[in-house]
């Protein structure tokens, strides 16, 4: 993957989807996921999902969304991906844990949309805290920033992204 700063707009009325199985490795994809990172699926399929992860994201996101859907608990998160051709795309996500009939996981289900700019404005700030944070003190700095950040807020994390959502 090459390295750009172009940025990539996801369309208001797409839906982003894709699988995965327990261990993160893309099992499905729609077509406006493929689309987006300028991929086919058979360059897809069987890879992990972090072959989409841009270096701007804060390792402690990405740690929450494991800790939830470890735990059968769904997650919104605001993520900023990268494309094959390096051109970026930031969507929120809704990730959730996909069941057998016996509630044990058998993988992973994203459906990812645009995210709402006004949101972003706060995002991006945030986030380049938590990476700073990271550089300094390793995962468990930003940790204690955003559990600072939502003290502050006074809300929790689910709360903090839905609440942007809807700004």
């Amino acid at each position: 993957m090459q390295n750009n700063s172009q940025e990539r707009q996801v369309s208001s009325d797409a839906f982003l989807v894709s699988k995965t199985d327990t261990k993160g490795k893309i099992t499905y994809c729609n077509v406006p996921f493929m689309q987006i990172v300028g991929a086919r699926s058979d360059e897809l399929i069987g890879k992990p999902h972090n072959i989409v992860r841009h270096p701007d994201m804060p390792r402690i996101v990405f740690k929450i969304l494991w800790e939830y859907i470890k735990n059968k608990k769904e997650v919104f998160a605001y993520v900023k991906n990268k494309s094959f051709d390096g051109s970026f795309y930031w969507v929120f996500a809704n990730v959730t844990a996909s069941l057998d009939q016996n509630g044990n996981i058998i993988g992973y289900y994203s459906v990812r949309r645009k995210p709402n700019p006004k949101a972003l404005e706060i995002i991006i700030p945030l986030y380049k805290q938590l990476l700073e944070a990271e550089k300094g003190g390793g995962i468990d700095a930003s940790s204690e920033l955003l559990d600072n950040i939502l003290r502050e807020k006074n809300k929790s994390y689910d709360e903090l992204m839905n609440d942007l959502q809807r700004l």
